[in-house]
């Protein structure tokens, strides 16, 4: 699709991750969003706001700087789908380094696993039409963080929509009306029992053109074995790893009979 992702580029080590900003309140730089289509936005303001938060005990406010602009992050230790986790930092990386190679601005991206929604904010911030999807109970969370650091800044809105991985696809994205040019994932994969209906849900999600970014931190022998029957439905490629190569971003693309 580009260049930079071609087969034959060897990967490259990952730099370190930017450091948070001092500072403790989120700064937009002036600019206003791009007047855009009324019912675009009003639909994208309906999606935004259609979920009831988490009544987590406790919240903190953490800081990211990603396309020279300050991110603010609500998170919560108490769910694994409301912490910023290291692969979507290096996701963020990726896209910010290649949005001009990836041709972000206008992309029809989908998130798999948004979590508190850093990965997609910095894609909407680059210009891409973003679907950000996740659990029904870190959705209330997403949807703050997205509004927090979108509204009024980005091009096109993103939208929030529930993914349960592998139930009711064809519903609720029916292929037939839905495309993507990208659908991302950062540490998706980790220790739980719905692996194979994750990799049945990245395989549904993609169509011919589509490129899945999944970037993620291996820390079990279960990730190395989801890896391979990745490689199984992907064809895939190494983009990009950290030093002890724990940290690890593929490119797949779907293989077709």
């Amino acid at each position: 699709m580009d260049a930079c992702l071609s087969s034959e580029q060897q990967p490259r080590p990952l730099e370190e991750a930017p450091s948070p900003p001092d500072d403790k309140a989120l700064h937009t730089d002036g600019t206003s969003r791009p007047p855009g289509d009324s019912n675009e936005i009003e639909a994208s303001l309906q999606s935004l706001q259609k979920f009831v938060p988490t009544n987590y005990a406790s919240y903190t406010q953490e800081y990211y700087r990603f396309v020279g602009k300050k991110i603010v992050i609500q998170e919560s230790i108490e769910s694994y789908g409301a912490v910023v986790w290291p692969g979507a930092m290096v996701l963020c990386q990726y896209l910010e380094e290649h949005a001009e190679e990836l041709s972000l601005r206008g992309a029809k991206i989908l998130e798999i696993g948004a979590g508190p929604g850093l990965v997609s904010i910095v894609a909407s911030i680059l210009g891409a039409q973003v679907t950000a999807t996740d659990l029904p109970d870190v959705l209330g969370n997403l949807q703050y963080n997205l509004l927090k650091n979108t509204l009024n800044c980005t091009t096109h809105l993103p939208e929030v929509k529930e993914l349960v991985w592998g139930e009711g696809l064809e519903q609720s994205f029916p292929k037939s009306t839905l495309s993507y040019d990208y659908v991302l994932a950062s540490d998706v994969v980790y220790h739980h029992y719905f692996l194979d209906k994750l990799l049945a849900t990245m395989a549904y999600l993609c169509q011919p053109g589509t490129v899945l970014l999944w970037a993620n931190k291996f820390r079990f022998s279960t990730d190395y074995e989801f890896l391979d029957k990745f490689k199984q439905v992907f064809d895939t490629t190494l983009l990009a790893e950290s030093q002890d190569s724990s940290i690890k971003l593929f490119k797949g693309i779907l293989k077709w009979d």
